[in-house]
């Protein structure tokens, strides 16, 4: 037998050997699954619906909460849009309060140029003022009102003032706020009570500025 004819019997011998070899590793693998009932499959596809409800309804609440997000972010930018221009008008304002404070309590009649440049400031500061009420800008000017640590800020405190602790009794410089964002603390003294018989509801103030 030639070297050719011996191959051939090799590998015809080998061929009903392989088929065995695939047969058994056939027979040890699993059984196909049953079929399933119409019930199992509805369930299947109810329970398919359900997840792909809940999918969606998770999706449509995001998108909700960021269209509610961007409404209140434009609500809020232009809320307080002045803001920025309402903090550099505030020095404004307290010049014209002050030149009104260092006007003379009492002016002579016949001495008409005063008497305009007082009016013409008081009608300037009305007018600003106007201004920031009509963007919701306010003052704070909380004399004989409770200390509030995050409106006010306290510059020093004053004894004997038979007022409680913690009183605002002297506003050095009036703040603002932008409806209910402070855009600047008034500045205030306080009350300070006696150490040995405190309010019980007062807390004691910081004073540094």
């Amino acid at each position: 037998m030639n070297e050719d004819e011996k191959q051939t019997a090799d590998e015809t011998e080998a061929k009903p050997a392989a088929a065995a070899e695939h047969a058994g590793e056939a027979a040890h693998e699993a059984p196909p699954p049953a079929p399933l009932t119409p019930e199992q499959r509805i369930a299947e596809l109810e329970a398919e619906l359900a997840e792909a409800n809940e999918r969606v309804l998770r999706q449509l609440a995001e998108t909700e909460n960021i269209r509610r997000r961007a409404v209140r972010e434009r609500e809020d930018t232009l809320r307080y849009a002045a803001a920025g221009l309402a903090k550099d008008m505030l020095n404004v304002a307290d010049n014209l309060r002050r030149a009104l404070q260092a006007a003379p309590k009492e002016i002579d009649p016949e001495d008409e140029s005063l008497k305009n440049f007082v009016l013409g400031v008081e009608m300037t500061e009305k007018e600003l003022l106007a201004a920031f009420a009509k963007h919701g800008i306010r003052q704070i000017v909380p004399l004989g009102e409770k200390f509030d640590y995050d409106r006010h800020q306290a510059m020093f405190e004053i004894e004997n003032t038979g007022k409680p602790a913690g009183t605002v009794v002297e506003v050095m410089q009036p703040g603002y706020i932008i409806h209910d964002r402070l855009l600047r603390p008034a500045m205030v003294g306080v009350a300070r009570g006696e150490p040995q018989d405190p309010p019980e509801d007062t807390e004691h103030v910081d004073t540094t500025a």
